[in-house]
């Protein structure tokens, strides 16, 4: 049998079509990955991925073993969640994966309320596993049973890779991004959205943030002249640069709301510059431990 270390190799390959991001997924270097992958097809006996084409894409032969694999890795995860459901003290575990601006916000808020409020879920004897990391990662971490639920932001150019017949999903909330800006001395935003304006330095996202892709889908139609002055990967870090009259960035409402209403930033543009999107809760159909069900079960009921 297989290493259960080289089915979850193929599955990074599969999710990311590259060497190179699959290795760096799977915390190695690019050369150990390629070795392993090829180890993979030794004990296949068959070309699992076929190299020539970008992105990488796996063979029919290997598209069977992937499903196998895919499946293996979600059973044993869910194994591992039941063995390991309680902690050393024995108290039971709820295991969340999310972004690290929602782990500061709504997420900080979900855990308050299911600790707080009736029904109280989150009582003595339980403890919160809170992991961070790029979207595509923790995507991962749920398909390997690592953690319970996912919490994570949705819109069309950046729709989680879960399949809805393993994985369900509830709508926690909505939200927009509004391009905003520090507010003058005068009362007035420092910089302006003005077709045929002047210039307006703009703070961007890296690549490995969710929000990059969203506000990226967004530029690339805008009619306003925005220069490139600063890329973060941290939307504490953009809204902080804004605050301090960097330049503009797209921040979530929920974020900059109370510093519009109290005259420090300013709202640019129109309803036309506002950006919707979700922010979803995932888990898998097959059943979770009694903590994470009854976290979903509460969770639903104040969404009803």
């Amino acid at each position: 049998m297989a290493d259960l270390k080289l089915l979850e190799d193929l599955i990074a390959l599969a999710q990311t079509g590259s060497f190179v991001r699959a290795a760096e997924l799977r915390h190695v270097t690019h050369p150990a990955f390629g070795r392993r992958i090829r180890a993979l097809e030794a004990w296949a006996g068959t070309p699992l991925v076929d190299r020539q084409r970008l992105p990488v894409t796996l063979t029919s032969e290997g598209e069977t073993l992937l499903k196998t694999a895919t499946q293996v890795i979600e059973q044993m995860g869910l194994v591992r969640h039941r063995i390991r459901s309680s902690g050393a003290g024995g108290e039971a575990v709820l295991r969340i994966a999310t972004g690290r601006s929602l782990a500061r916000t709504l997420v900080a808020d979900w855990i308050a309320r299911l600790r707080h409020r009736a029904p109280r879920v989150l009582t003595e004897g339980t403890q919160v596993e809170l992991s961070t990391a790029k979207t595509q990662d923790l995507v991962i971490r749920l398909e390997q049973g690592r953690v319970d639920m996912l919490c994570c932001y949705e819109h069309p150019v950046l729709s989680v890779p879960l399949s809805p017949t393993r994985y369900r999903y509830m709508t926690l909330t909505t939200d927009k991004l509004v391009p905003v800006s520090q507010m003058d001395a005068r009362g007035q935003p420092r910089y302006s959205l003005r077709q045929g304006g002047a210039p307006v330095p703009m703070i961007t996202y890296t690549g490995g943030l969710a929000m990059e892709r969203i506000v990226g889908d967004r530029l690339e139609a805008t009619p306003y002249a925005l220069t490139p002055f600063m890329r973060s990967d941290s939307l504490d870090a953009a809204h902080g640069a804004v605050a301090k009259g960097v330049g503009v960035a797209w921040l979530p409402w929920s974020m900059v709301a109370a510093d519009c209403r109290r005259g420090a930033l300013a709202a640019l543009g129109g309803r036309s510059e506002e950006i919707a999107f979700e922010v979803r809760l995932y888990r898998p159909r097959a059943r979770l431990t009694d903590l994470a069900e009854a976290a979903w079960e509460a969770t639903a009921n104040r969404q009803a």
